[in-house]
């Protein structure tokens, strides 16, 4: 038997239309999951489900703000009627790049909404129906930043560091429940976002930068969107069924073999 299978498994991936996101919501529904892709951008979560859908595999799009709990709650209650509800990939988010003094109020209180409360939404939204099913497995989006300092990613990395504690105290309340939750923990990975920040950022110059971005991993690379997707697809498997609490980091050797 095929190991790392999601047959009959209903996954919803948040941020799910581009990057990672679509990534895993590609890779999950190849595995045998119906994958809902829930995205701000309708034009990207659709092109998701086409390309799955293309494949031979089930999707369905949605348009979902996950910063306002009462859109994501009535999403989840809508998707549980169709299908009983078992992963949540909570992958939505966004950055910015800046120090303490640098990072204006308004851009502190956006991040924490996407970022931090987001999530809260997302496990809020859906551990009710985990519970009415008996279990399910909640696999957060976390960063390397949340174990280790990097320059000018202050906001970000307040987001990420609550990202990882609550999926610790989510993984202990919810044991009883059969619920499992972990977090991947990321250093820089190669998305069209890395793309569009060099080239508006450092016009001219990006290939320079990218080598250089790339080559702040010990391995020499930055990691491919697949790379993520497949270790989020062993975690939400039952090949993972001993695992809860963790979170791994998925960093080219950064937290380790990076000096401090």
């Amino acid at each position: 038997m095929e190991a790392f299978r999601l047959d009959n498994k209903t996954a919803v991936i948040t941020g799910g239309g581009s990057g990672i996101g679509r990534s895993m919501a590609e890779l999950f529904a190849a595995k045998g999951a119906l994958a809902h892709v829930i995205d701000l951008d309708e034009k990207s979560a659709l092109a998701t489900v086409e390309a799955i859908r293309q494949a031979g595999g089930a999707a369905e799009a949605h348009v979902c703000d996950v910063s306002v709990q009462s859109e994501m709650v009535a999403l989840m209650n809508r998707l549980q009627q169709h299908s009983a509800l078992n992963i949540l990939v909570n992958n939505a988010g966004v950055g910015l790049v800046g120090n303490l003094e640098q990072t204006e109020e308004a851009d502190f209180d956006r991040l924490f909404r996407i970022n931090v409360k987001g999530v809260y939404n997302g496990m809020f939204a859906c551990i009710p129906h985990f519970r009415a099913n008996g279990g399910g497995v909640i696999l957060n989006m976390a960063s390397i930043v949340a174990s280790k300092g990097i320059p000018d990613r202050f906001a970000y990395t307040m987001t990420k560091g609550a990202v990882l504690t609550m999926t610790f105290s989510v993984a202990m309340d919810y044991l009883k429940h059969n619920i499992r939750c972990n977090c991947i923990s990321p250093a820089r990975v190669h998305t069209a976002f890395v793309d569009a920040y060099l080239a508006k950022n450092y016009p001219g110059k990006e290939q320079e930068m990218f080598d250089k971005l790339a080559k702040t991993q010990p391995i020499g690379r930055m990691a491919q969107p697949e790379e993520v997707a497949h270790l989020a697809l062993f975690l939400c498997s039952e090949e993972a069924a001993f695992i809860t609490g963790c979170d791994y980091p998925i960093d080219g050797g950064f937290i380790n073999l990076v000096p401090s």
